[in-house]
Formats: structure tokens, C-alpha cells, sequence
């Protein structure tokens, strides 16, 4: 049966501008596209002591059988959760099927019809449908600009009926640009207003701090934010996100998150990979250490070829090359996989129009050389 004719010709337009998506091939390139930061999702250990715990629970499962509450919540949820928070330094967390459904969860669930958001204009897709889902009023401030976010909430108390509670919401590092909000400045601003902060912790768990805890974490304002989402898809290596907060706020999600009532749990192996890799991050100093040194070396190799100016400012493991126009930055990145080397484009709409870009991810595996090399070919094909 054919498509109707709406969405054929939104497919269509979508071919005419160059950004029709496609499933990609697995390939054999040096891999500077991934989001396995330390390896994880290639680590044998991880595999085997995940296999290893679901025989000495008993739980030679293969499904959770429900929803959490109903049939799933097997014995690895508790366990997890609690080493969860614990790490975190939180009172509690509360696991989710994917950092997606964490997000919608929580945005679509917790503000209220009197409340107001407020968000980062680059917030993930994620936080951006669970926004639309929700009855409260939302409005963008200007990339990590709380000048505007400042100006932003003087204009919502002075002009509106004065809302119940404030939402800020941002993340401590963005997905298509790599780079971090200050913090320590955005805490103060919360706590001035009385706002309640929640910050989307995906690509900063397993990069920052001595154990990979998070960016948050990491400078200890973990007791200054309503909420974090950490993903595990990421840093971990693996699947599913937890929202961190207060035990009240946990048996509020727990009571009205429908994407996380509504859905089968994860599976007994699924929750152990997750515990494991955890487990992992205490023990694994080496591969963190490589990261950070390898985030060092790229910089140091983008200041030596003069290849600055093109990248977003970041000390994350993203690194983002402004490549203006879908033809012009594809035609880049099949340059850079023709010589070996994964490096992905980023298309609009996925971001603004003129924002195209070369996205970088780094890895504890990869190596010196092979960032100088994918670097000096950047520069080649740049400045020819």
C-alpha cells in the first residue's frame, strides 16, 4: 500500500534538500562516531560478570514480563537503583527504559498547568517533545545566555499571573555542540529565583569527574538540582537512563510518569548490564584517564593545524566542525571515510540551517595518531 501523498511529498522535500536519513552499514572505520566514550559496549568483563550475576540472582530470564508495576520489577531493579544513588550521591533514582523515555517522562508528568519552563534553546529532542507534552507554559532562553534567562524570568513574574514553580532546564553537556553551561552561575541564578533546576546528564556521565559521575557531580552543585537524567546509552556502553532526585519525587514519577507505568521493564540482563558497568566505572581509572588525555590531544592537534575557528568550544568528548550546508559537510565526511575514519555529518534539520557540522566523538581507544591523522586530513580537505 503506498504512502499518502502528504508524507511522500514531505519525503520528497526531504530529498530535494539534501537530508534524507538512512539507516547506516556497520563498517570497519576508526571509530569517531560512537557514543561509547570508554569502551564499554565492546567490554568482555562487563558482558561476563552481567552473565555472571543473573545466574548467582537466579534469574536465567530473558524478558521482564510486565511493567514494573505489574510482573517486572525483578530483583536487579532495587539493587541497581540503590548502587545508583548511592554513586550519584542522591537520594534516590529511578531507572527508565531509554534517556527518550526519562525525558518525556518527567517534562510531559512533573511541571504543572500553573508552572512555567524555561529551557535551553538546544535542548535535546527528548526534553523538547516531553515539554510539548506537558500542560505548563515554555519558553527558550538563548544558549547558555542567563542574561537572557535572567531577562526571561524578570519578563514571566512581572507580565504573567506569578506561576506556581519555575522549571530551568539545560544540560550539562549538548549533544551537537559538545560544550557545558557554567554551572556554579546557573545554580546561583536557580536559587535566587527559587527555581527548580533539572539538568540532562546523557553525555556527561562516564567523561567528567574522577569516576565518571557527571559534570554536576563532578563540582559538587549535585545538592543545588531538582533532578538529573543520566543516560546509560552513552558513557555506560549499554541501555536505559535514570532520573536522580528526592524520594518523594521518585514516588511521584513512580505514580504519574506514563512512559514509565505503560511500558515493559527492561529485562533481568538489561539491569544487570547497567549495575555492572557502573561497577565498572569505580574500578576502570585507565579508560577514563585515556579519554581525558585524548580530549587534551585533540585540542592541542585543532590549535596546531589552525582548525579553531571551526569548532564549538569543548572540553567534552564531542567535538563539533561548522561545515556550512548539507552537500558541503557530507561531501567532507565521505572525503574523511573514504581514508578510514567514521566521522559523521550533521545535517539540518537536525540543526539549524547554516549550523551543519562535523561531529566528532572521542573514545579511550582512540589513539594518538589516529587524532592527529583525521585531524590533518580535516585540514587538507578545509584548506585546499
Amino acid at each position: 500500500m503506498k504512502l499518502p501523498k502528504a508524507l511522500q511529498s514531505k519525503l520528497k522535500l526531504r530529498e530535494e534538500n539534501n537530508a534524507l536519513r538512512y539507516l547506516p552499514l556497520t563498517n570497519t572505520l576508526v571509530d569517531f562516531a560512537s557514543n561509547d566514550y570508554l569502551g564499554f559496549a565492546k567490554n568482555e568483563l562487563i558482558f561476563d560478570v552481567s552473565h555472571q550475576l543473573l545466574v548467582n540472582q537466579n534469574l536465567k530470564i530473558n524478558g521482564a514480563t510486565g511493567s514494573r508495576l505489574l510482573s517486572g520489577n525483578h530483583s536487579l531493579y532495587p539493587l541497581t537503583e540503590d548502587f545508583i544513588a548511592q554513586f550519584h550521591q542522591s537520594e534516590a533514582a529511578l531507572i527508565f527504559n531509554s534517556g527518550y523515555d526519562a525525558n518525556v517522562g518527567f517534562f510531559s508528568t512533573v511541571p504543572q498547568r500553573n508552572d512555567m519552563i524555561l529551557y535551553d534553546e538546544l535542548c535535546h529532542a527528548s526534553i523538547r517533545d516531553g515539554i510539548q507534552m506537558s500542560h505548563a507554559k515554555a519558553y527558550k532562553f538563548q544558549h547558555n545566555d542567563f542574561l537572557d534567562l535572567e531577562k526571561l524570568i524578570h519578563k514571566i513574574t512581572s507580565n504573567f499571573q506569578l506561576p506556581a514553580s519555575i522549571y530551568i532546564v539545560t544540560e550539562s553537556v549538548f549533544s551537537m555542540d559538545g560544550d557545558s553551561p557554567n554551572l556554579e552561575e546557573l545554580t546561583n541564578l536557580s536559587e535566587k529565583y527559587n527555581c527548580y533546576l533539572v539538568i540532562d546528564e546523557a553525555h556527561s556521565l562516564g567523561v567528567f569527574g574522577s569516576q565518571g559521575e557527571g559534570l554536576v557531580q563532578s563540582v559538587a552543585l549535585h545538592e543545588k538540582v531538582f533532578a538529573r537524567i543520566m543516560t546509560f546509552g552513552k558513557g555506560l556502553g549499554c541501555h536505559g537512563a535514570a532520573i536522580l532526585g528526592s524520594n518523594d519525587l521518585k514516588n511521584y514519577l513512580v505514580n504519574f510518569a506514563r512512559s514509565f507505568i505503560y511500558t515493559t521493564g527492561l529485562s533481568p540482563h538489561s539491569v544487570a548490564t547497567i549495575l555492572m558497568s557502573y561497577r565498572q566505572l569505580i574500578v576502570q581509572e585507565e579508560a577514563l584517564q585515556k579519554l581525558k588525555n585524548n580530549i587534551i590531544h585533540f585540542n592541542q592537534e585543532k590549535m596546531r593545524l589552525g582548525l579553531k575557528p571551526l569548532f564549538v568550544y569543548s572540553k567534552s568528548a564531542i567535538h563539533c566542525a561548522i561545515i556550512s550546508g548539507n552537500q558541503n559537510v557530507k561531501t567532507t565526511s565521505e572525503l574523511l571515510q573514504e581514508k578510514g575514519f567514521d566521522v559523521k555529518p550533521i545535517l539540518s534539520p537536525t540543526v539549524s540551517e547554516g549550523q551543519e557540522r562535523l561531529r566528532f566523538c572521542l573514545h579511550s581507544y582512540n589513539s594518538h595518531h589516529q587524532i592527529t591523522k583525521v585531524l590533518e586530513l580535516l585540514s587538507s580537505c578545509v584548506f585546499k
